[in-house]
């Protein structure tokens, strides 16, 4: 799980050092047959089920695979090359939750209570409801209209879809916290066009949304396999592991003070799987690096130092939108601290050099959240690590 005391290198030391997994080292040749020649054109969606068809006894060699611009056939999962994304699509299906199952009842009293919340509080739900209610729609749609279709890795498309799944619970999740407060569904679900400082973040983020959903983009040049990584550091490191953090700490900031103790739940569920769907892009980004170093310029790497510290930007200017005040302990200069931080932490993770001399982390209780350690009396609400019956160990 991501902590930020987590290793700031996320693939193994084999990997790093030679390129290889053990499964490259010690795969076989497969019954002595031999595979057909290889195309040296990327092969995309439909190409690849006829590139497959084409070739029935072309069995997949391990070190045929690759994350971009692979030619070996994306349907058979097997053999693993990238047993991280599979173990990370395993860890997210054990990590399987629904919405329903948290009761808002103790929310809903405190909502309709004149007196159980300040306006400060209140503008701080409607505000974090107004960005996150469409923001996981937008990741939704560019996993499942772009970048799905640029990775060859069948391990990987397995956890997108996965991903995907977990997008479409947290929209789910947001409407029945908005229904459940019974707050004005057209107000909520349109503030990413009538709120500046959720537009803004949105306009940021849409021309990489755009670069991957255009039907007419393909890997395989240069120019398009940088664009293709930039777009899956914007969506890893600025989106789900920058943009979302406001709100996180503000929510769960509330929960930590016995207020909107069920959608602060939901929000803990959510951060942990934001943290491993940031995880999981970090790992994808690295592992690109790794087979395609070409990719990796200095002037990439300033591109992407600039992209992250406009994030940074944007995101204390909606910190300073949603909190006008003080309120619950906080305050946007803590903020201010807490993005470089985390923006830090990012560039360090893709290898990067930081963009801040010196940031330190005024939340330490949000590695806590993020790892879930903590557990909660089953009699007040389900357990906070819970997972799927045939995941559980009973030790």
């Amino acid at each position: 799980m991501l902590s930020f005391d987590d290793d700031l290198t996320t693939a193994p030391v084999s990997m790093r050092l030679r390129g290889e997994t053990p499964e490259t080292i010690h795969a076989p040749v497969p019954g002595g047959i031999v595979s057909p020649p290889l195309s040296s054109e990327p092969v995309h969606d439909l190409d690849t089920e006829q590139h497959a068809l084409g070739n029935p006894l072309g069995r997949v060699r391990v070190e045929d695979k690759r994350v971009i611009n692979g030619q070996a056939d994306v349907n058979q999962l097997v053999p693993f090359k990238y047993r991280w994304a599979w173990d990370k699509y395993l860890a997210g299906c054990a990590n399987h939750w629904m919405p329903q199952e948290i009761n808002m009842q103790r929310d809903i009293e405190l909502w309709k209570n004149p007196r159980g919340l300040t306006d400060d509080e209140r503008l701080i739900v409607k505000r974090n409801l107004g960005f996150f209610v469409t923001a996981d729609s937008l990741a939704a749609n560019n996993i499942v209209l772009g970048t799905y279709r640029h990775i060859t890795a069948p391990e990987c498309r397995q956890y997108l879809l996965r991903q995907a799944f977990e997008e479409a619970i947290h929209t789910h999740a947001y409407q029945y916290i908005v229904e459940s407060l019974g707050l004005d569904e057209a107000e909520i679900f349109n503030a990413y066009h009538e709120v500046q400082s959720i537009r803004d973040k949105d306009r940021f983020l849409l021309p990489f949304i755009e670069t991957l959903t255009d039907p007419t983009f393909k890997t395989g040049t240069m120019e398009a396999d940088q664009q293709l990584l930039k777009s899956l550091i914007v969506f890893s490191c600025i989106m789900e592991g920058l943009f979302f953090y406001v709100g996180f700490v503000q929510i769960l900031a509330m929960g930590r003070q016995n207020k909107m103790t069920g959608a602060s739940e939901q929000y803990q569920y959510i951060l942990r799987d934001e943290s491993m769907h940031c995880n999981f892009g970090i790992d994808l980004v690295n592992t690109i690096k790794m087979e395609n170093p070409q990719l990796w310029t200095p002037q990439f790497r300033d591109d992407v130092r600039t992209l992250m510290k406009k994030g940074v930007e944007l995101e204390y200017a909606y910190a300073e939108d949603t909190m006008p005040r003080g309120v619950l302990g906080l305050n946007a200069a803590m903020f201010k601290e807490y993005l470089r931080f985390i923006a830090n932490r990012r560039c360090q993770q893709i290898g990067v050099d930081p963009l801040f001399d010196k940031a330190d982390n005024p939340f330490p209780w949000m590695s806590e959240m993020i790892d879930l350690k903590k557990e909660k009396n089953f009699f007040e609400t389900r357990v906070t690590e819970y997972q799927t019956g045939g995941a559980l160990a009973w030790d």
